[in-house]
């Protein structure tokens, strides 16, 4: 028996087709075993940053089920994805099930030709891509750790930063400041209404756009004494060139502005179209179409719109360190025009395909016409207008969501006289830089050197989960949150966040994926001097107040000035006497209910109250001295709603509790047994994990309450 390993199950019985079954084709269903999740202690600093693996919860199926296949396989090929990541799984596939003498076979495109080519020509692991994947993940995740205790410590509880993440943010946050500092200045837009001597409209735009009121009023007054006349025509012929074809980004940034998917949506769409062998792989920093394929991409042109719409082009690769995918994104069959099964995967791949093909097509030619008139004496500025006709659509034939619209403007020549019909100012005001949409940040992020393209759409949608940067329509708001969050990291970690430093890291992953770096060194000479840094700042104060309140804005206590302050709902307004005075008001001036007390001492600290609070499994009563008292009393009269017991601990029953995303089941010895599912627990133990199975849907009964147990979404199993 012969055996291939892929990523995933929808690619493993296409292959497997393809192969006419002389392979045995399994999954591993992503990495099969990472880090230790919230352990610092994962990693042997001392040993050489050294990553202690773990299998990840619910892949002990899959790693005993590819054990007991590579012991009777002859041959054992591995076929993960074609880029670091795929690399790293494909070596802890090897590693944890023991595979001896692995190969490793890639391709870029899921079609027999491409697959069976693949397998004729494996080579070695690539050790170094291999160890360029462990370092990112081991620098995150140190970089991670230790600035996001720092943050729970000097900020808030619960509050996160890394290594990429963090100057993403900062970009966000830097446009948000310079759009609440933007002063607006006025100005006037002065448009003058004309006809022709044929009696054709023209409306011509003031060049000049003054702020005073005493200039406009001067300019409308000898416009409306003199003669008008056009001063001069020009028309020039301009060319559009197509766009290159797609990489990760440009794909991210198409899908955001022409489809408005977002960039994490936008890469599951790709990523169903390459499994179902649609289209090459996605992640790609290259621009570049293989030889191999160009000729049938041109035949598809010719063959839709005939031969003086081809003209040939090779793109060359500009980045520096281009890597992941040899090409570019393309679909594998240029002449099929339609491909995928829901309207994302549709969109997106004819997207594609309109991207590829038309990057060897012929330009578009333009005519464009400006045309300036005055007063017969010119004792005006000049005022234009502008036209645009297309000549020769070209490429635009079949993108056509790229063309936008003609401006006809009517023939005239210089000298022509022009009746003024009427001309009026406009009072505008300047208006703040624009915030920047996903399209927009990725675009951004990838002219900076920071992150890769697998990286793009996870820093997008990362910021956003962690509250720091909402979306308004399509821009992204940095919000209250985020920006106290980056003030501290910028003030205090200025080097090792900046974007400066984040690419020159990302150009030192590249140097260790080429072999041209040494992993431990590379490593320590940053951790070093970085682990001393966050130290230092154990004795920073922390931060408690992030601004005055407005002015007016008084204690509804005492009368006294309020000041900023962060929850986890956001800001809200304290008394500045506070712990004297507990007075509080909302962002909205709302006043803020204090603690219900109870009427108890607390038995821990004895000199604390216990109070009534709002958590995140509902509400309890704990001391009012947290946190430097954190005594929180067990819920002794709570009625256990089910008679399951708790995994966990072994003791108390699974009970229904309400909190502020709905209703869930927690152990009733909470807080000493901190078990919580989502749903109503069934009783019944997952076989794969050992956790808890819970009511699922119509179409899923039953799932485990495990996330990352693959028998939590058993559809995708059964795919």
């Amino acid at each position: 028996m012969k055996l291939l390993i892929v990523e995933s199950p929808s690619k493993a019985k296409t292959i497997e087709k393809y192969l006419n079954n002389e392979y045995r084709v399994v999954a591993s269903i992503g990495h099969i075993r990472d880090l230790p999740k919230s352990n610092k202690d994962a990693i042997d600093i001392e040993g050489g940053f050294i990553p202690r693996y773990v299998i990840s919860p619910g892949k002990e199926s899959v790693v005993n089920e590819i054990k007991t296949l590579a012991k009777k396989s002859s041959v054992v090929l591995l076929a993960t994805d074609p880029d670091r990541e795929g690399e790293a799984i494909s070596w802890h596939v090897a590693e944890t099930c023991g595979i001896k003498n692995p190969k490793r076979v890639l391709f870029y495109e899921i079609t027999e030709k491409a697959v069976r080519e693949a397998v004729e020509h494996p080579r070695e692991l690539d050790i170094n891509l291999r160890k360029a994947q462990e370092a990112r993940r081991v620098l995150d995740r140190l970089v991670g750790y230790d600035l996001s205790g720092l943050i729970w410590k000097k900020v808030r509880y619960g509050l996160s930063a890394g290594r990429v993440q963090s100057p993403a943010l900062h970009i966000l946050v830097e446009r948000e400041k310079e759009i609440r500092a933007f002063i607006p200045e006025t100005y006037h837009v002065i448009v003058a209404e004309c006809f022709t001597k044929k009696q054709e409209r023209i409306l011509f735009t003031c060049s000049e756009q003054p702020a005073e009121k005493k200039r406009v009023d001067e300019i409308l007054m000898i416009a409306r004494k003199k003669s008008w006349e056009i001063v001069d025509v020009t028309a020039t012929e301009a060319t559009r060139r197509p766009y290159a074809p797609f990489t990760t980004s440009t794909l991210q940034q198409a899908g955001s502005s022409r489809l408005g998917m977002s960039p994490s949506r936008t890469m599951r769409a790709a990523q169903k179209l390459y499994e179902k062998g649609h289209i090459t792989y996605m992640r790609t920093d290259s621009i570049s179409l293989s030889e191999t394929v160009l000729p049938e991409i041109i035949a598809a042109v010719k063959k839709e719109f005939g031969e003086k719409y081809l003209t040939v082009r090779r793109y060359k690769t500009k980045s520096k360190n281009a890597q992941e995918a040899h090409e570019a994104i393309r679909p594998t069959d240029p002449f099929k025009k339609s491909a995928g099964l829901t309207d994302d995967e549709k969109k997106l791949y004819t997207l594609i395909r309109i991207r590829t093909l038309a990057s060897q097509m012929t330009e578009a030619k333009i005519l464009r016409t400006k045309i300036i008139a005055n007063t017969t004496d010119k004792t005006l500025p000049d005022f234009s207008t502008n036209g645009s006709h297309l000549l020769f659509d070209g490429w635009l034939a079949l993108d056509t969501a790229a063309r936008g619209d003609d401006i006809e403007v009517p023939k005239v020549v210089k000298n022509d006289p022009l009746t003024l019909e009427k001309i009026e100012a406009e009072e505008k005001q300047t208006e703040p830089p624009k915030r920047y949409t996903e399209a927009g940040l990725v675009k951004e992020l990838e002219k900076r050197g920071i992150g890769r393209p697998s990286t793009y759409a996870a820093i997008v949608k990362t910021i956003q989960d962690r509250g720091y940067v909402t979306k308004e329509g399509r821009a992204l708001q940095a919000t209250d949150v985020g920006i106290v969050v980056d003030d501290f990291l910028f003030k205090h970690f200025e080097d090792i966040v900046s974007e400066t430093f984040t690419a020159d890291m990302e150009n030192k992953l590249d140097d260790i994926a080429n072999g041209e770096r040494e992993y431990e060194k590379t490593l320590r000479d940053f951790y070093t001097p970085f682990a001393r840094e966050v130290k230092s700042k154990d004795k920073v104060e922390k931060v408690t107040n992030i601004g005055d309140a407005p002015e007016g804005t008084e204690c509804p206590k005492c009368g006294a000035t309020m000041v900023i302050k962060l929850s986890r709902a956001g800001k809200f307004f304290s008394c500045s006497r506070f712990p004297e005075c507990d007075g509080a008001l909302t962002d909205e001036g709302k006043v803020v209910a204090p603690p219900r007390e109870t009427g108890e001492a607390c038995p821990q600290c004895k000199d604390g109250k216990l109070i009534e609070r709002d958590g995140k499994f509902g509400k309890f009563i704990a001391c009012s001295n947290f946190p430097k008292c954190k005594f929180i009393k067990k819920d002794e009269n709570a009625t256990p709603s089910t008679d399951i017991t708790c995994p966990t601990c072994g003791k108390g029953k699974m009970t229904e509790r309400r909190g502020r995303f709905g209703i869930f089941y927690s152990c009733s010895l909470y807080p000493d047994c901190k078990n919580a599912i989502k749903a109503k627990p069934t009783g019944a133990l997952c076989k794969l994990c050992g956790s808890l199975m819970m009511e699922g849907t119509k179409t899923i009964p039953e799932r485990c309450s495990n996330k990352t147990c693959t028998n939590h979404n058993p559809h995708k199993l059964k795919k």
